[in-house]
């Protein structure tokens, strides 16, 4: 799954997840994607930012860091997740029902236990494991939406996880 920031006509942002970026072409050009707030179905990918940031690895380091946004590759974690603040990457939990915080720090907590932190090189690993240059595992990091966009061009299966921030600092 390819996470996208959009915008209509009217610059309303909002969120979409799609197979890959022919999926999201294809249903923008059928009209098929609307605008939550106005409806007008004149859709575009927003400017995205990469997550930045510094570690051993040219990554951040998620157990140390309050701001990481990694991306989870596991090819059990795809699906769609709720939208996030436009522009932020971390899902915005003021309005957020309690049970579904808790079940996504428990995601995150099972993600950071069971899987490999790989900051930037995300992409790259994700390479390594899909054509056999590596062992199999799960993997998590980092990678910007142009190597999201490569990466499921390739039919290389990863997903794109909703990250809270901690609750336990």
């Amino acid at each position: 799954m390819i996470h996208y920031e959009l915008q209509c006509q009217g610059d309303h942002a909002f969120d979409g997840w799609f197979k890959d970026s022919a999926s999201f072409d294809r249903q923008a050009e059928a009209g098929l994607i609307a605008c939550p707030i106005c409806h007008s179905v004149n859709v575009r990918r927003a400017l995205m930012a990469p997550a930045l940031g510094r570690g051993k690895r040219g990554g951040r380091d998620p157990a140390a860091s309050e701001e990481s946004i990694p991306t989870p590759a596991p090819a059990a974690q795809q699906g769609s997740a709720p939208a996030t603040t436009p522009g932020s990457g971390i899902l915005a939990a003021a309005d957020m029902p309690e049970k579904l915080k808790a079940l996504l720090h428990q995601l995150r907590s099972e993600v950071e236990k069971h899987c490999d932190y790989v900051g930037s090189d995300f992409a790259e690993e994700a390479r390594r494991i899909h054509y056999g240059e590596t062992e199999a595992r799960g993997i998590y990091g980092e990678t910007t939406p142009a190597e999201a966009e490569a990466l499921a061009d390739e039919g290389i299966e990863f997903g794109v996880m909703p990250w809270l921030r901690r609750s336990d600092s």
